[in-house]
């Protein structure tokens, strides 16, 4: 009861800042609600005089409930759907997402990047942006302020690529099925990949959103060996450096099993859109909501001054993704 006590009124102002980030959100889809949320939230902890009444509550959201989110964003995966019209996007799901994660851990060597920004621009950039970032971040032990600046780098490229893939798809001629592969393999988050295959739409009188988001989607489910690895790794890195023996059961991101979990129920059940799409909504509002809590632990003049290198990785990412998917297309034949 005393630590309920405790969580209210950081959890209320959490929820208070949620509200009209995530109306923003629906309004500006490109931006999206969770890019309000931190705004906001940096805004607020500039001008708020008794931040320790609300410190327990912003932590527990930033953490607990980003954790259930990710949990909540299972009941949006049927498995078999998505691997059924999915698969033939696998080879460059495979390689964008392996060029990300390569030229993030160059660049973490060569510029003298903190780790949990290179591995959470890495994931941001070649899973699935936000979901990912949120999947990731515990797993890892990342900071708010690590998980604010990693969301607003993916945040950046994403309004570059919505603006400009359906003019770039045009001018290099790609097919239907070629842009909605196009924007589905290197736009990094939902809503981005929406916009882009709406304008495609618009321009060609075709049909590519649905395609698009299959195969954003089937991104969506590497989510899964990501966190693994990196659980079981940053396990072993803790016991070399603290000379414990290694435990995979306290190593092992449980809210990333329930995740499965809540993915398989929703397959095996064949699970009506009534019902997975009100969980899938609010998976997307706790996100908003635990993204709130990160902007009101962030100091945003602290994170203005070490942007650059996270927002060159970003870049180089972003870029990579781009030009493989491309290729590849291009050397399969689909182009």
């Amino acid at each position: 009861m005393n630590l309920l006590k405790k969580n209210v009124p950081g959890l209320l102002l959490c929820l208070v800042i949620a509200v009209p980030s995530w109306f923003l959100g629906q309004a500006l889809p490109v931006i999206g609600g969770p890019v309000f949320a931190i705004l906001i939230g940096m805004i607020l902890t500039l001008i708020l005089t008794r931040k320790e009444i609300f410190a327990e509550g912003i932590n527990y959201t930033s953490k607990k409930i980003l954790q259930a989110a990710v949990v909540f964003l299972g009941f949006g995966m049927n498995l078999t759907e998505i691997l059924a019209k999915g698969k033939q996007s696998l080879p460059i799901i495979i390689s964008t997402i392996t060029t990300s994660l390569v030229i993030a851990f160059i660049l973490y060597k060569a510029l003298k990047l903190r780790a949990n920004n290179a591995v959470l621009v890495g994931v941001g950039s070649s899973i699935c942006g936000g979901s990912a970032i949120a999947a990731t971040a515990p797993v890892i032990g990342a900071s708010d302020e690590e998980v604010a600046q990693s969301i607003s780098v993916i945040f950046l490229f994403n309004v570059l690529a919505a603006l400009i893939f359906p003019t770039l798809g045009g001018m290099l001629g790609l097919s239907n099925e070629g842009f909605g592969l196009f924007a589905g393999t290197a736009i990094n988050d939902t809503s981005s990949v929406t916009a882009a295959a709406t304008a495609w739409d618009g321009i060609h009188g075709s049909n590519t959103l649905d395609a698009a988001a299959i195969v954003k989607m089937t991104r969506t489910l590497a989510i899964i060996p990501i966190t693994l690895v990196l659980a079981i790794y940053r396990g072993k890195k803790e016991k070399s450096s603290k000379g414990s023996s290694f435990s995979l059961k306290k190593s092992f991101p449980y809210f990333v099993l329930f995740f499965i979990l809540a993915s398989v129920i929703t397959t095996f059940f064949q699970l009506p859109a009534a019902v997975t799409a009100p969980l899938k909504g609010l998976s997307k509002f706790l996100i908003v909501m635990a993204m709130a809590a990160i902007g009101l632990n962030t100091n945003v003049i602290k994170l203005i001054k070490t942007g650059g290198k996270p927002i060159f990785t970003g870049f180089c990412c972003w870029a990579g993704i781009t030009l493989v998917s491309l290729g590849l297309q291009h050397i399969l034949g689909i182009w």
